[in-house]
């Protein structure tokens, strides 16, 4: 089924079937991708996009009135921004193909990004299409990474209330809303948002999925590890905030931990080994470890033994930002877009003092 998405005068949305069967002659634009993605080649030469991780955007440009974007994902919303307007949101779109209507015969420039978080499947874009002219984009000069939970997903960061049911929470995440994005953006940087709500470094929030975590998980491309990710990718900048979910609830009868301390020590050792595997892959990049200080100060205590013993074995482009002061507004209690705005003058105020690009 195809819809219409009129681009008019009030940036509105309209999803109405359309009469007619879209122009045989479409072909696929060529895209820009933000984020780990599967690409696979289809029979007919053309490619699909599997993804899972949040914040995974896609760009293209063209000259001409012609744009359809195809769909497989029954699960994420996504925000289509044309020529720089106003998003329009395009909610689980499922496998359908979508019109943007009333463009002009000139150059635009087109982004889609994924705002929601499904942490049990995948979804896929199959791609940008047009009969027009594709023109070509410009290349970002900088990349950043943000590695996290769900403070980095922006976990119900829009939400009006603390209290939401799964559904509310689904509705109010926006992860372009997000502190990472919003630095990246504010830095014309490519980004990458390898986060996922509840995980931590060694424990996630109360002891759930104990055979997973943050750094099981950040190895693939997809949420099923079913492929390594492997890309050129090689940001100057890597923001780190895990610990959130380590140490805000106590420890559970039958945990592996059996004292405070014992989950402490974990939580620094594997962490210190995780940062040690990123500055292997990305030898020239400039790493920030956030902590709130939340929990009595004991996930920025130990955010602060890992950056201590960084040092100590040499590390020297390392340094962190502890924050406090956020509202929590966002649902069950989460930072609220208010607080993301906040981190993300933090984080931009320190790159830029510490000329980092």
């Amino acid at each position: 089924m195809k819809h219409l998405i009129r681009y008019g005068l009030l940036l509105g949305l309209i999803f109405t079937p359309a009469l007619w069967a879209a122009s045989a002659d479409l072909s696929q634009l060529p895209l820009h991708i933000g984020g780990r993605v599967l690409i696979e080649t289809n029979s007919d030469g053309n490619k699909t996009y599997e993804y899972s991780w949040p914040s995974i955007y896609f760009e293209t440009a063209f000259k001409g009135d012609s744009l359809t974007l195809k769909f497989d994902d029954d699960q994420n919303n996504f925000q289509l921004i044309v020529d720089n307007r106003a998003p329009i949101i395009i909610k689980k779109p499922g496998k359908n193909d979508f019109v943007v209507q009333d463009l002009t015969a000139e150059k635009h420039y087109v982004r889609l990004e994924k705002i929601s978080e499904i942490q049990s499947s995948s979804g896929r874009f199959l791609g940008f299409y047009s009969n027009d002219q594709p023109l070509k984009l410009n290349t970002r000069q900088r990349q950043i990474e943000f590695i996290g939970d769900s403070y980095t997903v922006g976990y119900g960061n829009i939400s009006p209330s603390r209290e939401c049911n799964n559904e509310q929470l689904f509705e109010t995440t926006n992860s372009q809303l997000a502190f990472g994005p919003l630095v990246a953006k504010h830095f014309n940087a490519d980004y990458q948002i390898n986060a996922s709500s509840g995980f931590g470094i060694v424990r996630n929030y109360n002891g759930h999925s104990p055979e997973k975590s943050l750094i099981g998980l950040y190895p693939f491309t997809l949420y099923n590890n079913s492929y390594i990710y492997h890309s050129d990718w090689q940001p100057k900048a890597i923001v780190i905030g895990l610990g959130t979910n380590d140490f805000s609830t106590k420890l559970n009868d039958g945990e592996r931990w059996k004292t405070r301390a014992e989950l402490q020590q974990d939580y620094v050792k594997k962490y210190v080994e995780f940062v040690k595997f990123l500055q292997r892959k990305n030898p020239k990049a400039q790493f920030i470890l956030m902590a709130s200080t939340n929990a009595e100060n004991e996930i920025a205590n130990q955010m602060t033994n890992v950056l201590e013993q960084l040092k100590a074995s040499g590390m020297k482009n390392i340094d962190s930002i502890i924050f406090s002061g956020l509202d929590f507004q966002g649902c069950h209690w989460h930072p609220s877009k208010k607080d993301d705005e906040l981190l993300a003058q933090l984080i931009i105020t320190h790159i830029t003092k510490n000329k980092i690009w």
